[in-house]
């Protein structure tokens, strides 16, 4: 890894516990973060990256595109190991504590895909887990397998054109996991004690092609004052009652052109009461962005699209939200910093141009953005003050698919072949 750049400066609530104060280790304990915005206000996180910020990194076993998680200065991160399909612990020093393998990976045919895209989940009593294979898995925080199924055996077979996008979510009681493809769609709740089938409903609905391709995370919710489980894919986002997945609320006419070739693929990030959500095809020319709120009950089309713009938005990486606004990054390299509730623009910007796209998901730490490019190239900019400035172009010498990790002040970056751990080295962990 070196540095090739460096540049000087000339409400719905989630239901995601409580807010890290600064003197609180921060955990990271799903893909986009504790209030699952991407963001964190709390640390110090390191701006150039370079031997006196690499705190450690190691060989990963294999190729895996899934963002790691941090509970209680442990990380966990899927990965194969000699061709299994495997849940990893690390120690805060870089040292592998144990891996837990599930059986044979189905690898990914994508160029930027893999046999575990899903990204891990916790409770802090467990880690759950899911594989292109198959595999749903609860493990106990030394390893131990609670439970194990296989969803394409029950299931049948995933249809998905593409590797498996979507991760598991947590309620109170269940492990969450939708899928959208050609085929019967469904979302399903698991007991995360036991791992039975709490239940299942069936989510189809009738798209041009391609629309019912999807990659999207599910978000757990209060919504009516309920623990609910918001859904976005095949061109409708649905709230679901956790107690027994009934639809309570949805949304639809997010293709009324009839597009086709529109799988959905980020996530939406809810501020206050508003979802903003990415879709169309920005990497074509065919960007779309929506604003819905997410008030009332029932069939809320006509009723809960507050704004839509077509000239902005990305096709694979999610939105973050920090302080009250939302920042996308395209596709290939594009800001853009939205106020939720009008959806205008506050300001636009660019990172350098480059051939390669951006897959990972952007996260803002500290103030500042992080945002990884699939050539290794991570660029950090300040997006204080309702302005942009770009701080640092670093290389990590191998692909990154996966999206930054902030936790009690160390970085987290998983590339192709390693996983990096950078920190300030004038800032304690």
């Amino acid at each position: 890894m070196h540095i090739s750049r460096f540049h000087t400066a000339t409400i719905i609530l989630l239901v995601a516990g409580g807010l890290a104060t600064a003197d609180d280790p921060l955990d990271w304990p799903r893909w986009r973060g504790p209030q699952d915005i991407g963001s964190t206000e709390v640390g110090t996180y390191p701006v150039q990256f370079d031997e006196s910020t690499t705190r450690w990194r190691i060989r990963l076993p294999g190729k895996g595109c899934s963002t790691p998680i941090v509970l209680n200065r442990t990380i966990y991160l899927t990965a194969p190991v000699n061709g299994d399909d495997a849940l990893i612990s690390i120690d805060w020093s870089g040292n592998r504590r144990w891996s837990t393998t599930f059986g044979p990976e189905n690898p990914g045919k994508h160029r930027n895909g893999s046999g575990c895209n899903a990204s891990p989940v916790t409770d802090g009593s467990a880690i759950f887990v899911y594989f292109k294979s198959g595999t749903l898995a609860a493990v106990e925080l030394d390893g131990a397998v609670r439970w194990k199924t296989d969803l394409v055996q029950r299931f049948g077979e995933d249809k998905r054109f593409w590797d498996h996008g979507t991760s598991p979510v947590l309620t109170d009681k269940y492990v969450i996991m939708a899928r959208m493809h050609a085929g019967d769609s469904w979302l399903a709740a698991f007991d995360k004690t036991s791992g039975d089938l709490a239940w299942k409903i069936a989510r189809n609905y009738s798209t041009p092609v391609e629309g019912d391709q999807c990659y999207t995370t599910p978000l757990v919710i209060r919504h009516d004052g309920k623990e609910t489980v918001l859904v976005w894919g095949t061109q409708h986002i649905t709230i679901h009652d956790a107690a027994d997945g009934k639809v309570h609320w949805s949304c639809g006419n997010f293709n009324p052109d009839s597009n086709k070739l529109w799988p959905a693929i980020a996530t939406p990030v809810i501020v206050g009461d508003m979802a903003v959500i990415c879709y169309g095809r920005n990497d074509r020319g065919q960007p779309r962005l929506h604003g819905i709120r997410l008030a009332g009950s029932g069939d809320v089309t006509a009723s809960n699209h507050a704004w839509r713009r077509d000239d902005v938005g990305s096709f694979v990486p999610t939105p973050v939200s920090y302080k009250g606004r939302v920042y996308l990054v395209r596709d290939r390299g594009k800001i853009d910093c939205i106020d939720p509730v009008t959806g205008k623009t506050v300001w636009s910007d660019a990172f350098p141009k480059g051939r390669a796209s951006f897959y990972a998901s952007p996260m803002i730490a500290g103030g500042n953005l992080y945002a990884a490019r699939e050539d290794g190239t991570v660029f950090v900019a300040t997006v204080t003050n309702d302005r942009f400035k770009l701080l640092a172009e670093n290389d990590m010498d191998e692909r990154v698919i996966g999206s930054p990790v902030p936790a009690s002040n160390c970085l987290f970056i998983r590339g192709e072949e390693h996983l990096f751990c950078l920190a300030s080295p004038d800032v304690e962990d």
